[in-house]
């Protein structure tokens, strides 16, 4: 039987983890040939169709999530007009709830299976295996968590809550089945969470299970000696445990290469001694997610979030000044309770931990979650579409949550242009941050903020940020936007931004042997500068206010990163 595991991810960067625990729990079947292909959802679906037909797999199973879903729904379609004996069989997240409701709708699906999915795929595969159909249907009726077609009717097996011992399952990385050539790879060291949040899946998924010390030790050593650039852990509470965690951490400090490493984190979960192993931590090897959602206690317990809201902050703060760790904290818009001054509140706290990132998510309201009892019971508007996103509710109107959506998108798009971190000082001499940000999406109202270049960014900044100061102040605003861009890109002769072109004069283009000698720069390196007389002396702490000229050293090579040294 040939077996095609296939996928959709959002970007070309990610590789799929759950495709290769399915191929490693079926290694040991005879008879079978399991190929695993990962595509996009951004690849035309013709192309995807022909690359599946190419297979001529037997059976094709995908796996489901909110972003891939419907382009998922219409390829299977196609494939079992083009060759209706292949079995089209569907796992993940996004199919494992409304199961009857979604083999109803589309008669493509042969199977769906429920939660977990490496056991019932496994004995679904041995049971199409044997010959005798009435045997084979009998067989099918007594798997966990598995949904079929009898006839005419749509059936299950047994709904059950059982879990795989993890050790059970061989590793994927050992057996050489995950693409390490992907520049993101996902790794898990449990499965399940100790939480119970309304608006979260894992709140269904049940007790948390861990992967044994011996096993974690071996999956990331192998990780690690391979030179993986980004390990992303999926855990959805990693440090859950504090002493196992801290196993862990010291454990990859003492054999990581050059490996960077994600975890989702409690913040509040951090003990003493997490902290004397974090403060070891070499920057740029750690980033952790820290789920705060809303810094309203009353709000986090009408959705079940048990968080001691002083304790994150405390521990946050401790974790930015002690540590080289890259946080990234995370709001999510829509919550029970929460109107839109309550979300710019949230967003002022959150944002005085001066994070590295701040993400803001509009609530989705998943199928299966027990968000959406509370969604109906509140009169809650939501898209029946995945992702499921929140159109409005009895605090927030469908206009807050668009301009929520925009102070988002902006957050996103200054993280991504290297932080704005002079021109926000500046314009918080005049207004708190989550005020700098309403404003600046009440000005850009419906204004299109994807695909924008830099410097079509930083033009989009300026003028969305005049307002919030006075006419004759503008020009130290332009001046210290103009050092953010300048420590982000080299500015091009005649191609300045727009609201600093007018000061050309106070440009120039250094040649290199103006350069100081102590540079110790690379002969195969490509080097430019750029000379510009700013307002302020932002090298340093704006201690000098007077006009002082700063040269930026662009360097560059091949297979590095653009370098850039203020001087």
């Amino acid at each position: 039987m040939k077996i095609l595991l296939t996928t959709l991810h959002a970007k070309y960067s990610h590789a799929s983890l759950a495709l290769p625990c399915l191929a490693a729990y079926c290694q040991n079947i005879p008879n079978i040939n399991v190929t695993i292909r990962e595509w996009t959802v951004n690849e035309p679906r013709e192309h995807i169709l022909k690359l599946v037909m190419a297979e001529q797999a037997d059976m094709v199973a995908f796996s489901c999530y909110i972003w891939n879903i419907e382009q998922t729904l219409r390829i299977i379609s196609d494939i079992k007009k083009i060759s209706p004996l292949t079995r089209i069989i569907l796992g993940g997240p996004e199919v494992s709830f409304g199961i009857f409701d979604l083999m109803n709708g589309n008669p493509a699906i042969d199977f769906v299976i429920k939660g977990e999915g490496e056991e019932p795929f496994k004995q679904l595969i041995e049971a199409l295996l044997r010959e005798k159909s009435r045997e084979r249907q009998e067989s099918l009726a007594d798997i966990d968590n598995l949904f079929f077609r009898d006839g005419g009717d749509i059936v299950s097996g047994p709904l059950s809550q059982n879990n795989l011992t993890l050790d059970s399952l061989p590793s994927p990385f050992s057996a050489g089945l995950v693409d390490l050539s992907k520049p993101l790879i996902y790794y898990e060291t449990s499965r399940g969470c100790p939480f119970s949040c309304a608006f979260c899946l894992s709140s269904v998924e049940g007790s948390v299970r861990s992967f044994s010390m011996d096993r974690i030790k071996k999956d990331l050593l192998y990780l690690m000696s391979n030179n993986v650039p980004q390990i992303k852990l999926v855990d959805r509470t990693f440090n859950y445990d504090s002493a196992r965690a801290d196993l862990i951490w010291k454990f990859i400090l003492e054999n990581n290469r050059s490996s960077h490493f994600h975890f989702e984190i409690a913040a509040d979960l951090l003990n003493k001694n997490n902290f004397i192993t974090l403060a070891q931590v070499p920057e740029k090897t750690f980033r952790f997610e820290i789920g705060i959602q809303s810094s309203s206690k009353e709000t986090l317990e009408q959705v079940g979030r048990t968080s001691d809201l002083p304790h994150i902050f405390k521990n946050v703060h401790q974790l930015k000044t002690v540590t080289s760790i890259e946080l990234h904290l995370d709001l999510v818009a829509g919550l029970p309770g929460e109107d839109y001054s309550a979300f710019l509140k949230s967003l002022q706290a959150v944002a005085e931990l001066a994070p590295d990132m701040l993400q803001i998510e509009p609530l989705k309201v998943l199928k299966g979650a027990p968000m959406r009892a509370i969604a109906n019971r509140e009169g809650y508007g939501f898209s029946e579409s995945p992702p499921y996103t929140i159109l409005g509710n009895p605090w927030l109107s469908y206009e807050d949550i668009c301009r929520i959506e925009t102070i988002g998108r902006l957050l996103d798009l200054i993280h991504k242009h290297g932080g704005f971190t002079a021109a926000l000082r500046t314009l918080q001499h005049y207004r708190s941050f989550s005020g700098i940000l309403d404003i600046m999406a009440r000005q850009a109202g419906n204004e299109n903020l994807s695909s924008l270049s830099c410097r079509s960014f930083f033009e989009l900044f300026a003028r969305l940020a005049e307002p919030l100061i006075d006419f004759d102040s503008r020009q130290l605003l332009y001046d210290a936007l103009f050092f953010d861009f300048c420590r982000r890109e080299m500015p091009l002769m005649g191609k300045l931004p727009a609201f600093v072109a007018a000061k050309q004069f106070n440009c120039s283009w250094p040649k290199l042997r103006d350069l100081p000698s102590d540079l110790n720069l690379r002969t195969d390196s490509r080097v430019k500068c750029f000379c510009y007389q700013f307002m302020v002396d932002y090298r340093t702490g704006w201690v000098t206010q007077e006009a002082v000229s700063i040269t930026f050293v662009y360097v560059s090579g091949e297979g590095r990163g653009l370098q850039i040294h203020i001087i």
